[in-house]
């Protein structure tokens, strides 16, 4: 499967950004989805996740309140509605596909399978 991150870009604290995640492919029904990101310098953590179907979701403390994820399975399209957003937010974007979910969402990078190419996010003070 390929993954198409969009919808970064720069945007003053407060502001409002909504990521999108495009999947190739018949099996996304079958996949758990996850948002992780990496700052500059930093090492790439988790975000969310949202289940098959979208009825469970996890969230990272540090964004838990402001973002959302969902799931359009209809559309291959994973979402990331991000509000509120502070500078601690900047940094690359991934979507991440686990092929194997053994249940619940995964917060771990390792139980991803596939990931896409990134979108940056900038977000000024």
């Amino acid at each position: 499967v390929q993954l198409q991150a969009s919808g970064g870009g720069l945007v003053q604290a407060g502001d409002s950004l909504r990521l999108s995640c495009a999947a190739s492919g018949r099996t996304f029904t079958g996949y758990v989805m996850g948002w992780f990101r990496q700052a500059p310098g930093k090492g790439r953590e988790f975000v969310a996740a949202i289940n098959t179907s979208g009825g469970v979701t996890n969230y990272a403390d540090s964004v838990k309140g402001r973002f959302t994820i969902s799931r359009d399975n209809a559309k291959n399209t994973v979402y990331l509605q991000m509000n509120s957003l502070k500078p601690e937010d900047t940094a690359l974007y991934y979507c991440a596909a686990d092929r194997r979910p053994v249940g619940g969402v995964s917060v771990t990078i390792t139980s991803y399978d596939y990931w896409g190419q990134g979108t940056l996010v900038t977000v000024s003070s």
